[in-house]
């Protein structure tokens, strides 16, 4: 019983397989969320590689994955998700970014199209189709709510990235975790959308690829800042903030004057590291 989850990727735009990546990690974005024994994960970047050996030794024959988008570092770990390989897996993916004809997504509206270009020649040696494992796909309109279990509610929202992207919040026995990654923020204009989607939330997970010093001419590049995050928690009532999807250039010495400043700026604030654990008791 419970709600746990688990990061296996918290980094944003590329991997960061080096020495001076390893206390906060260099995975791209995968979160594990376990309710009550039914597992969903968002997001398909480098960190699902592990998360598929974690499967395999669990014995988890079933999963839900969300995508909030398909740039690169958000899916370059699927054709490395050993239980792909394993006709004894289920796989049920959902995309909430494609189907708007708001977003310039190059003519694609599947998220099967997706993810097959990504596997094909002469990108990728395995094609989509030579996967065993029982996989379904689904797409919607983000802003769409639905159950994908009896008793876990999900909402999502439209987010502010180039392509478009989703935002989700998870609810389950009265508890709430929101994914707000990557959105980009106009300074002085709190997103309403997210406001309402994270409204009293126990966890906000949040796009914090940059401080508000570095954010100026990385405007128009989709992502938003720490201190934006701990803004809209403090307003909407959220109980704690993730700082999420760090930047390739903020090493471990970077992310930890990070997190000290940032927790004397908000103490509900904490910032994901690969392999962390979480449980809302």
């Amino acid at each position: 019983m419970g709600y746990k989850l688990k990061f296996w990727g918290v980094r944003g735009s590329i991997a960061c397989p080096s020495p001076n990546h390893v206390v906060y990690g260099g995975n791209t974005s995968c979160i594990e969320f376990v309710l009550a024994g039914r597992v969903i994960v968002i997001d398909a970047g480098t960190g699902i590689r592990n998360l598929g050996h974690d499967f395999l030794r669990r014995k988890v024959d079933k999963a839900l994955l969300l995508l909030t988008h398909t740039h690169w570092d958000h899916i370059n770990g699927f054709p490395f998700f050993a239980p792909n390989f394993s006709p004894a897996f289920d796989l049920h993916i959902m995309a909430g970014h494609l189907m708007s004809g708001e977003n310039d997504t190059g003519g694609i509206r599947s998220i099967q199209q997706v993810l097959a270009s990504q596997m094909a020649n002469p990108m990728f040696p395995v094609p989509l189709a030579a996967l065993k494992a029982n996989i379904t796909y689904e797409d919607f309109i983000a802003g769409n709510s639905f159950s994908p279990y009896e008793g876990v509610n999900i909402r999502t929202v439209k987010l502010n990235h180039p392509n478009g992207a989703t935002g989700y919040r998870i609810e389950h026995q009265g508890k709430s975790v929101c994914v707000i990654t990557d959105t980009e923020h106009v300074p002085g204009k709190p997103d309403q959308n997210i406001l309402g989607l994270i409204e009293g939330a126990d966890l906000v997970i949040y796009d914090s690829t940059y401080t508000d010093e570095e954010f100026p001419p990385k405007v128009g590049w989709g992502h938003s800042t720490w201190q934006e995050g701990i803004r809209l928690c403090r307003q909407a009532n959220v109980k704690r903030l993730a700082i999420f999807h760090h930047d390739p250039d903020h090493d471990d010495q970077f992310m930890e004057t990070l997190e000290d400043v940032s927790r004397r700026v908000w103490d509900g604030t904490l910032v994901a590291r690969d392999n962390m654990e979480l449980t809302l008791a």
